[in-house]
């Protein structure tokens, strides 16, 4: 019975939606089940994955980030410009493209924290910007082309492997920055970042540094993007509508993952498999003939759908919780389960209990 109920609970949903989607695929379409299929599919979904894992740091802290879009179409164009045909320039430039996303996540997030300014606004202002300077420079058409050397990144991968025949690189950069991402969660970083999204206050009581640790979340989201803009140079080319609505599809995935949007619950796992489910429903949609003009309406139905399921599955949750008996005269009341020190900072700083099962959540 736990494990029934845990599928149908907003951390395990995603993952019976998933099998669900692969299957109806792969009834429809047989050849989809061969194993150099499903490598093509994960080497497909690997820029999402990587830029939703990114974007679940910065929800879970109970922010948003609009920009990773538009940075990745500023970090594709910066790649196609200065690499060029010399294999030299490969790892300056790659370094040069991981220093960039790292400043525009710390200007995202110094401009949040220290300025006191919504989010949504910095990351939209940023957005815009990043688009604005990448059109200035291309016009508007695509220009410049890397080296192979570079592209081999997104396109490449270890051929003639048994069952497998093709592991793309893409598929183990995604599996190694998951790792990362799962392992950032169980330290204290992680821990804080999800405390900050759960209850802010309590992190300040703590003596927590809420303004570095948020902008450490959003450091994280502008180098996920930079990752993936990097696969995406490989064969999506070079061209400024490359990353064009990659932020709302980030937050699909992240939403689709169980993540409560204004922070504080998911699980980072979930979120990189909400990309995957988003991916293979498109697919099926595609299969069954539906116009590729309703994609951005089924985006909109399904963070809707899966927001109130969200919210319907934790109250119900609350609900189902034991009352709190009344505390002994002269005794100390014992914490409520819904305290927010108990449920965030305290356990966040001081042991990796209950936090890290939010965190899973």
């Amino acid at each position: 019975m736990s494990f029934l109920r845990t599928l149908v609970s907003p951390r395990g949903a995603v993952f019976l939606l998933l099998v669900l989607l692969l299957v109806a695929v792969m009834i429809l379409n047989p050849n989809f089940a061969e194993p150099g299929q499903l490598m093509r599919f994960i080497q497909r979904v690997a820029p999402i994955a990587i830029v939703a894992i990114g974007q679940y740091f910065v929800i879970v802290a109970g922010e948003f980030d609009l920009s990773q879009g538009s940075l990745i179409t500023a970090q594709v164009i910066i790649a196609g410009n200065l690499v060029g045909d010399d294999d030299a320039k490969t790892i300056p430039v790659l370094l040069l493209m991981v220093v960039f996303g790292i400043l525009v996540g710390l200007a995202n997030g110094v401009l949040t924290t220290l300025l006191k300014v919504p989010s949504f606004i910095v990351t939209l202002g940023m957005m815009l910007a990043l688009l604005g300077g990448a059109m200035w420079w291309t016009g508007g058409a695509a220009t410049g082309n890397p080296a192979d050397s570079f592209r081999q990144i997104g396109r490449g991968g270890i051929r003639d492997v048994p069952i497998l025949d093709f592991i793309p690189w893409s598929a183990l950069i995604l599996i190694g920055w998951l790792a990362l991402a799962i392992w950032i969660t169980k330290r204290p970083l992680g821990k804080l970042i999800i405390a900050i999204g759960d209850n802010a206050r309590s992190v300040d009581y703590a003596g927590g540094r809420r303004s570095w640790v948020t902008t450490q979340a959003f450091v994280i989201s502008s180098v996920s993007a930079t990752m993936s803009a990097v696969l995406l140079v490989g064969y999506a080319g070079v061209h400024p509508s490359v990353g064009q609505g990659y932020e709302f599809i980030a937050i699909t995935a992240v939403v689709l993952g169980g993540v409560v949007l204004g922070g504080g619950r998911g699980w980072v796992v979930a979120a990189a498999a909400g990309a995957f489910v988003l991916e293979a429903l498109f697919m099926l949609l595609n299969i069954l003939g539906v116009p590729s003009t309703l994609r951005d309406a089924v985006q909109g139905v399904i963070i809707i759908a899966a927001v109130a399921y969200s919210a319907v599955a934790f109250r119900a949750r609350r609900r189902g919780r034991p009352a709190q008996s009344s505390p002994d005269q002269g005794k100390e009341p014992d914490p409520s389960p819904d305290d927010p020190a108990r449920q965030s900072a305290t356990p966040a700083l001081t042991s990796e209990g209950s936090t890290q099962n939010r965190g899973e959540q």
